[in-house]
């Protein structure tokens, strides 16, 4: 398991209201969600993607598309989202030179924008600490 790698990481993104964390077998990544959705997930591309992805220790975000492309053109080591929507996510090889501060600053700016498109219900309840209604 990735996430193994990077605890300070998987504790911060575990310390979102209402995250959980899972593993998707098929993708082979550390997925993180909120209300049932993904707002964060590790992953490690093998040899058969793009060399740019390939091998690499990827965090995969949920952006704003100008948030997304901002931080693109700041950093050589965020890309668009590999394996996702490449307007809407973004991945951060972990390996690079991304300050933490930024990591951060983009994974609880993922959670903010998934939790926003929960129900009003389900925020509650997150907020409330009764995890998502169900």
């Amino acid at each position: 398991m990735l996430y193994e790698q990077y605890p300070e990481l998987d504790a911060f993104l575990l310390s979102m209201p209402g995250a959980v964390r899972d593993f998707q077998p098929v993708w082979q990544w550390d997925r993180y969600l909120v209300g049932g959705r993904q707002f964060a997930g590790l992953c490690r591309p093998g040899a058969e993607h793009a060399a740019r992805y390939a091998g690499r220790p990827l965090l995969n975000l949920k952006a704003d598309p100008a948030e997304g492309d901002f931080y693109r053109r700041q950093y050589p080591d965020i890309l668009p989202g590999f394996y996702s929507d490449k307007r809407s996510w973004i991945s951060i090889r972990l390996d690079g030179a991304v300050p933490q501060e930024e990591v951060l600053h983009l994974a609880r700016r993922s959670w903010q924008l998934v939790f926003a498109k929960l129900t009003k219900k389900a925020q509650r309840a997150i907020l409330e600490g009764g995890g998502s209604p169900g």
